[in-house]
Order: structure tokens, then sequence, then C-alpha cells
């Protein structure tokens, strides 16, 4: 994956056998500034641009609040999350479109996995219901509060925090008889940026769960169109 990449549609065909989703998408950089392609930004309607800069400064203000308090939580300093993944952020974002489906018991609006960011803040549609979790081996519908954002921790938390904070795994659903739409904004490191649990997060209790990663999101994105679950490739064995 690179930094650079915009793209709209559904799946493009990277392995055989791909599953796609039923899901159309269009994906933005947001931040650093010098990684947007503003050319190719809607133009429709007039103040796309404007709104959604500032929307996603709002999430970056709400996301420094949420790194603080996790690492309060921890005894940790406030700011120690925020230290080890770096100055050089990315914000970028995915407007989602689920189109009614004929056959919605055949195909997802998007298959099961786990988000490959730091964390993800979800605006969900205030009206239609499709997002569900998996928990203990069952999933469960994710109500829509209006006007509410849903805030994932998402895999990269996951290994910084030594397992502490978990990334869950969540799929959404396909609707026979309204469409869907949602917004969800990702924050994540600097892709050559690496990631690994605290140390002041692991002791004989909790030993190391995970490698060093760099670049995650591409682990995350081979992972997720092959089937697989991309944090439990980089955990580490009893073995080891």
């Amino acid at each position: 994956m690179g930094r650079n990449h915009l793209r709209y549609g559904s799946d493009p065909i990277f392995v055989e056998g791909q599953v796609l989703d039923w899901c159309d998408r269009l994906f933005l950089t947001a931040y650093p500034q010098d990684h947007r392609n503003l050319q190719l930004w809607p133009q429709n309607p007039a103040n796309f641009r404007d709104m959604f800069q500032e929307y996603c400064k709002k999430v970056i203000v709400l996301t420094g609040t949420l790194l603080k308090i996790f690492a309060r939580s921890q005894n940790l300093e406030e700011d120690t999350f925020s230290k080890e993944i770096g100055e050089k952020t990315l914000v970028q974002a995915r407007f989602n479109l689920y189109p009614k489906c004929p056959k919605p018991d055949k195909i997802l609006g998007v298959k099961a996995h786990a988000d490959a960011s730091i964390i993800t803040t979800l605006l969900q549609d205030k009206q239609v219901e499709g997002l569900q979790v998996l928990k203990d081996g069952k999933w469960y519908g994710v109500p829509t509060i209006a006007d509410a954002l849903l805030i994932n921790v998402g895999d990269q938390l996951e290994i910084m925090s030594n397992g502490i904070f978990k990334s869950p795994i969540h799929r959404v659903a396909a609707n026979s008889e309204r469409e869907r739409r949602t917004l969800a904004v990702f924050y994540s490191p600097d892709y050559e940026k690496e990631i690994e649990p605290l140390e002041g997060l692991i002791n004989s209790q909790r030993p190391r769960m995970f490698r060093r990663v760099k670049n995650y999101p591409a682990i995350s994105f081979n992972s997720f169109h092959s089937g697989k679950i991309a944090i439990d490739t980089v955990k580490i064995s009893p073995s080891e």
C-alpha cells in the first residue's frame, strides 16, 4: 500500500478466489497535507474539501485525547503512546456506500477483519444498522446512535499495548431493503515507523506478544484479501 493511494469503487481482485465485498468506497488521505491528491477530491458538494479537512482535524484532537487516556489507564506518562507513534502520522478516510443487496444472505458488505490503524473513528449511518462485532465466537449487531461516533481500537494499538487493548474483529452485513453510508477515519503511524510492544507493558505475567513490524497496513491489506487475520501473523509463538 502506498501512502499516496487514492481510490474509488469496489474491490479490485488481488488473489485468486477472493471473496468480494458488497460495498463501494472512496478512500482519501487527509494528512499529512503533502500526501493529498486534491485534484482528484470530489468537487460536489462545493464545501466538501473544507468540511472534510475540518472533520479530520477534530478527529486528530479526539484521537490524541484517547491515547492520553489509554496511557493513564496503564499508569504510563500520558504522552507515551503519542511519542512512540511519532510526529509523522497518517490520517486516511474511507467513505463507504453499501447498496441494497438482492441476496444479503449470500454476501457481506465487508467481510470479517480488524482495523490496521492505531484508532479508527467511525461515523455510522443514522438510520441503517449493519456493523457486527465478533465476541466469544458469536456475531452481535452494533446499534446505531444518531450523531455519535464509534471508536475502534486498531491492530497497531493492540501491538503497542502488548495485547491489553484489543482490536475487535468486525464485519458489515448486507441489507436487501435500504442502502447504508458510513465514514471511517483511520489514524496510523507513518508507514516507515516501526511498531512494537511498549517496554513498560512487558513483564513476567505478560511477556512480549508481538514482533516488531513496519508498514503494518500492508500486512493487514494482504491478509484481508487472502482471508487471514492480520494480527495473528505477527504474534510471537510460545516456542520463539
